[in-house]
């Protein structure tokens, strides 16, 4: 398997040299130069599966002759054992044709752990073959800082500096990210949006110089590690409802479009999803565009649901390229009038395309809060902010006889303030994080400077060396 650049000006690379490049040297995206395909009786041969081994079997034609089959296994199993509900990714039935699947059961309690265990011992994996150093710098609007930390803490090859926007994530996400005091992880609070950090990792990315020296990787969805690892739950959902005899329809809230997008790789690879309902918040441009072809930014305003206040979704030039039959001159022209511009000239034809598979829903504050309260009166089912987002998109946008998941991203005691708000109590949060408020917490602060975040990542990653 390899992999090409959607701006087409980075060398092509196989699953191993991806995952440790993370963003492609020309600002661009690594996407499969030939997408596989299952069969129906591929499909069927992994039902019954156990969760980890489904997935080994759903990644193994990404990840190629990079990394032999039974090590992947290994990676799964032994990213998987710790998770707190025995099949790993449950499903809920709420009503009739809808549930949810929980993707919070790992150490963080948010989906990101799904790919961040994985990604953290293929890290591992890879660098102890090369012998090899990375320092790996992300971007997070609440969970993904988390569940990398939790995967990447302690690991002898691996420094990580995770940059936040202060003041923008819950107090729980922020905790699980500020508490962990291990020798090689950085936490920056950034005086700024999610989008301001996303940028500055992007531009950290686009210095050759700082690249080379400090061995920089991603473990943000812009890495297609992460994107490969997500697809396996849908599959096993899809599979426990029908599937490949019978479609399924998906219902994601979303922020930077890397969850849905690997619903959407699940598609390509034959899987039968007859539709994926993107869930936004306030920040609404996936919404915007999916109604009407306007992918216009606008200021991001901070909600309930804060993995979600984002204005420029990273994975949606994946779609793109897709949507413009892989052209990558038209797919980095037009992401270039986006980020000059603030505006994305998608032809009518790519936005048609789109709308063949795609449709956005948007609810505010106030209806979310309305959402978590109905779930919890109807069915005793307490849903976190964006979950419910989630379930609030599935239900308005369900297709008739056609089964629905709603994919439920995280813990509701991540959003202990929103739920109380909602239903009058606060979750408790697991045993293991009993005692996260009290936790000491390490982090520093900067403003939205490149040269004041791009000294700190320095001088983190030689501390850690030293």
């Amino acid at each position: 398997m390899r992999y090409i650049s959607t701006r087409g000006r980075a060398p092509a690379r196989d699953f191993a040299a991806v995952l440790l490049a993370g963003l492609a040297e020309d600002g661009g995206l690594f996407v499969p130069e030939a997408w596989p395909r299952f069969s129906p009786a591929d499909w069927r041969a992994l039902r019954g599966l156990a969760y980890p081994d489904l997935a080994a079997r759903v990644m193994a034609p990404f990840v190629g002759e990079a990394i032999p089959l039974a090590v992947l296994e290994r990676i799964c199993r032994d990213a998987y054992a710790g998770f707190a509900h025995p099949a790993v990714v449950p499903l809920v039935q709420l009503e009739t044709g809808l549930w949810v699947q929980e993707l919070f059961h790992g150490p963080t309690l948010a989906f990101k752990d799904m790919a961040m265990q994985v990604l953290g011992r293929l890290f591992d994996h890879v660098l102890a073959a090369r012998d090899a150093r990375v320092t790996i710098v992300g971007a997070t609007s609440g969970d993904t800082g988390s569940a990398a930390i939790a995967a990447c803490a302690g690991r002898a090859r691996v420094d990580i500096v995770i940059l936040h926007p202060e003041g923008r994530t819950s107090e729980v996400q922020r905790r699980q990210m500020t508490t962990v005091a291990a020798g090689n992880v950085t936490n920056i609070a950034v005086a700024g949006t999610f989008d301001d950090c996303q940028d500055l990792v992007k531009a950290l990315f686009a210095d050759a110089a700082l690249r080379e020296e400090l061995h920089l990787s991603a473990v943000n969805s812009i890495n297609w590690a992460r994107i490969a690892a997500q697809v396996p739950y849908y599959v096993a959902a899809a599979l426990a409802l029908g599937a490949p005899d019978r479609a399924v329809v998906f219902a994601v809230p979303t922020g930077n479009f890397g969850n849905v997008l690997a619903a959407w790789v699940a598609a390509r690879l034959g899987l039968p999803v007859a539709r994926l309902v993107v869930g936004s918040n306030r920040n609404d441009i996936l919404t915007r565009f999916l109604a009407a072809n306007d992918m216009s930014v606008r200021a991001v305003e901070p909600s309930l649901s804060p993995s979600m206040d984002i204005q420029v979704s990273s994975n949606f030039e994946r779609l793109l390229f897709a949507l413009m039959d892989g052209d990558a001159a038209r797919t980095a022209a037009a992401m270039t009038a986006f980020r000059t511009g603030g505006r994305m000239p998608v032809p009518a034809a790519a936005w048609r395309r789109a709308r063949d598979r795609f449709r956005g829903f948007r609810l505010d504050d106030a209806a979310t809060l309305g959402e978590i309260r109905r779930l919890d009166a109807a069915c005793g089912y307490l849903a976190d902010p964006h979950t419910a987002v989630g379930i609030a998109a599935a239900r308005a946008e369900a297709c008739a006889g056609v089964p629905t998941v709603a994919m439920a991203t995280a813990h509701p005691a991540k959003f202990p303030d929103a739920i109380a708000q909602a239903v009058g109590r606060r979750p408790p949060l697991p045993a293991a994080l009993a005692d996260l408020y009290e936790r000491p917490e390490h982090y520093a602060r900067a403003p939205n400077d490149l040269a004041a975040v791009k000294a700190l990542v320095r001088a983190a990653t030689q501390r850690n060396v030293a």
